[in-house]
């Protein structure tokens, strides 16, 4: 289920809406009024670029370590 915000253009009110509460709204409104934001696929997002950063990072020390490893065994 997809949670969506809708800003009105003209007054700058914002209602926070699901798919079905969506749906039922534009049937009342016309589109071009209203700007339409996906919070659930905006959170994905976020949630990716921060797994991605993680991701990272881990390598990155993961590297310094093996380095450090190698260099205490070999020399």
């Amino acid at each position: 289920m997809n949670n969506y915000k809708i800003t009105n253009k003209k007054s700058k009110t914002n209602y926070f809406l699901n798919e079905e509460e969506l749906t039922n709204f534009f049937k009342k409104n016309k589109v071009q009024n209203y700007n339409i934001k996906n919070l659930t696929e905006q959170k994905r997002i976020r949630r990716n670029k921060i797994l991605d950063n993680i991701a990272m990072v881990s390598f990155f020390f993961a590297t310094i370590l093996t380095t450090i490893l190698i260099i205490e065994n070999y020399y």
